[in-house]
């Protein structure tokens, strides 16, 4: 291993003076178009979604204060003389009753525990013959839709006798209705013949009876689907004992309940005899201050209510046009920048060896 790292050392050193005290390539600069690639800026259109401002013409209700005339009740002082009860005390004789001590003998309920017989369940083993099922035919009832007549309320118009009001001429007495007994003047004629009246005729409402065309209920005949029961043949599954020719017929042991009888234990209600204390009332005289009422006149001043005159301040809706805005979305056109690949042409200089052949 050292003497290869001895080895490469050596090679590496060899190449290096090699290089630095070689003549160098005869050669002279000259320029060269190339293209290179580059990213320029430009702007681009594209829509974007905007909210534009509109504004629209309502109506909206207000309230407007108006003065409207109302009767309001005011107090005004008066006299007025009422009487008044005076209370005297006076001392008079009662009896109270009062709690003495005294003992009571009850008789108090208390459970005791007792033996009952019962009846308890169990099961004990019997002998019972083998069923088979066969199938015979019976009678099943079914439904069966059938048309029924039925009654239905409609209305058929006829005509009924209402009670209309009409005005109609009465006679009427001229000294009724103008107050002044007697005969009246109202002229001649063009042989000359004097006309007088003595009543008038006048119009009096009345009730006239008319036809009038309303509607009454009345019952129309129709049909309706009902169910009517009918029978039909079904199968239902039935047990019948069989007996097969190879095989004898044998009990199969099964268990059945019975009824067995036990002991329980219950609580029996019994009474038991205690003594209790208890308060027995007893009266007692005593003297009470009774209060004796007597009236006196007194004067005193109320207040009686009156109905003012007065402005009240009412609000009464009213219309009012309002402009309010509304946002709506439009499409507007903005300008983004954006990178675009371009290729632009870049003078480089470039070293180009000189051949001694007289050719490049």
């Amino acid at each position: 291993m050292r003497s290869l790292q001895i080895l490469l050392f050596g090679a590496s050193c060899a190449l290096f003076l090699s290089f630095a005290f070689a003549h160098p390539p005869e050669g002279v600069w000259k320029k060269k178009l190339v293209w290179k690639e580059d990213y320029v800026q430009v702007w681009k259109t594209i829509k974007k979604e905007a909210w534009k401002e509109e504004w629209k013409k309502i109506q909206v209700p207000i309230w407007k204060e108006v003065q409207v005339p109302i009767w309001k009740e005011v107090q005004v002082p008066d006299w007025k003389i009422v009487k008044k009860p005076h209370i005297v005390e006076r001392e008079i004789p009662a009896w109270k009753e009062t709690k003495v001590a005294e003992w009571k003998k009850i008789t108090k309920p208390i459970w005791r525990e007792i033996q009952v017989p019962i009846w308890k369940e169990i099961k004990v083993p019997v002998w019972k013959e083998i069923q088979v099922p066969i199938w015979r035919e019976v009678k099943v009832p079914i439904w069966k839709e059938i048309q029924v007549p039925i009654w239905k309320e409609i209305k058929v118009p006829y005509w009924r006798e209402v009670q209309v009001p009409d005005w109609k001429q009465m006679f009427v007495p001229e000294w009724v209705k103008m107050g002044i007994p007697g005969e009246k003047y109202l002229g001649k004629d063009h042989e000359g013949w004097e006309y007088t009246s003595h009543d008038l005729w006048r119009k009096k409402l009345i009730w006239k009876p008319v036809w009038k065309k309303v509607w009454r209920t009345e019952k129309k005949e129709e049909w309706k689907i009902e169910k009517k029961q009918e029978w039909k043949t079904e199968k239902v599954q039935d047990f019948k004992v069989e007996k097969v020719q190879e095989w004898k017929t044998d009990k199969v042991q099964e268990w059945k309940t019975e009824k067995q009888q036990a002991w329980k234990t219950e609580k029996k209600l019994d009474w038991k005899i205690e003594w209790v204390q208890i308060w027995k009332p007893v009266k007692k005289q005593i003297w009470v201050k009774e209060k004796q009422e007597k009236w006196v006149e007194e004067k005193v001043q109320i207040w009686r209510t009156e109905k003012k005159q007065a402005w009240a301040t009412e609000k009464k809706q009213a219309w009012k046009e309002e402009w309010v805005s509304k946002k709506v979305p439009v499409w507007k056109e903005v300008k983004v920048p954006e990178l675009k690949k371009v290729w632009k042409p870049v003078w480089e200089k470039v070293w180009v060896p000189v051949s001694h052949h007289g050719w490049d």
